[in-house]
């Protein structure tokens, strides 16, 4: 069992003195040899490899940069919507059903079963039933079962297993509340997921910032396109949501996500019907700028020049071990 080999004490874990946001050195030793491994910037970025002092791949710092990544820097929500309302919905199909029986069935799974903290069934024996306590609870109860160690698989979204239920799982739920035709869920889920990577896209893929912070204001954007929203009820739900719980920080992938990603979808849903209301946040209300891209862009410094102390900070607090 992996609890029983870490609580023999062989494993130690430092926090590296790199300048690199993602930077992870492993060395595993067996008597008298050992494997050092460096990943670097991203996830599957190998650029070290030394095995008893003898450097087998080295690439250096300098080239330990993500590449071939599809170009983003033109999305913007007027032309999601826009390509949302105009796709074809076979050029978006296979992927889009796949993230409905994928996330849906974590979600029923994680909300039968006893999972993390249980979030999902806390929240529906607690809040009722109604269809903004559904979608929180559906969603929260697949993050359950995945950091758990459900093995069921998931659609991502933006490199994230939890992004993927957050931007797709509360989209669905109220799909199914409206009656919703296919045809409105795969465009309300195209618009959730490309709002999710749009928002990611300028803190970057790590952060100290919640990713499913951008996800669950994203499932909100979704969910206001069933409500037949267009372009000023999107943007504005999207606003008004970053602006309520955009200072959730992320602690590493662990039970606390599921009650996370609860409070971000409930932002989401607020932020649309605070706008049905003729409720909004303005520019000048504290990170919130004028017009919705401008506030993207204001989170997007937020999460990835102004969370560098925190998330080295976040590190360290995890590696104390004087913490109970």
């Amino acid at each position: 069992m992996t609890k029983d080999y870490m609580n023999r004490g062989c494993i130690e874990v430092r926090l590296a003195d790199t300048p690199l946001t993602f930077d992870i050195i492993i060395t595993m030793y067996d008597k008298q040899s050992y494997v050092k491994l460096r990943i670097a910037d991203y996830h599957t970025n190998i650029i070290y490899i030394e095995r008893t002092g003898d450097v087998i791949y080295d690439v250096g710092i300098i080239n330990a940069k993500e590449e071939g990544l599809t170009d983003r820097g033109l999305l913007n929500v007027k032309d999601i919507i826009d390509f949302a309302n105009s796709v074809s919905i076979e050029d978006v199909r296979d992927t889009l059903a796949r993230q409905i029986q994928y996330n849906s069935a974590i979600a029923r799974i994680g909300i039968e079963n006893n999972y993390g903290a249980n979030i999902g069934s806390v929240l529906l024996k607690t809040y009722g039933n109604d269809v903004k306590t559904r979608a929180k609870a559906m969603a929260a109860a697949a993050s359950d079962a995945r950091m758990s160690g459900c093995e069921l698989p998931v659609i991502i979204n933006s490199g994230s297993g939890n992004q993927g239920i957050t931007a797709s799982v509360p989209v669905i739920e109220y799909a199914k509340e409206l009656n919703a035709d296919d045809d409105k869920l795969y465009r309300a889920l195209v618009i959730s997921n490309l709002i999710t990577i749009h928002q990611k896209t300028s803190i970057g893929s790590l952060s100290a910032f919640c990713g499913a912070v951008c996800a669950g204001c994203g499932s909100g954007t979704g969910i206001a396109y069933l409500h037949g929203g267009g372009y000023p009820e999107i943007a504005h739900t999207l606003v008004n949501a970053i602006a309520i719980v955009s200072g959730i920080v992320c602690d590493g992938a662990k039970p606390s996500c599921a009650a996370k990603i609860a409070v971000s979808v409930d932002a989401g849903i607020l932020g649309y019907y605070m706008y049905k209301e003729g409720q909004q946040f303005r520019g000048g209300d504290g990170i919130v700028a004028k017009g919705v891209e401008n506030t993207i862009e204001n989170i997007g410094h937020l999460g990835k020049n102004g969370m560098k102390e925190t998330d080295k900070e976040i590190i360290r607090l995890m590696l104390n071990k004087n913490i109970v």
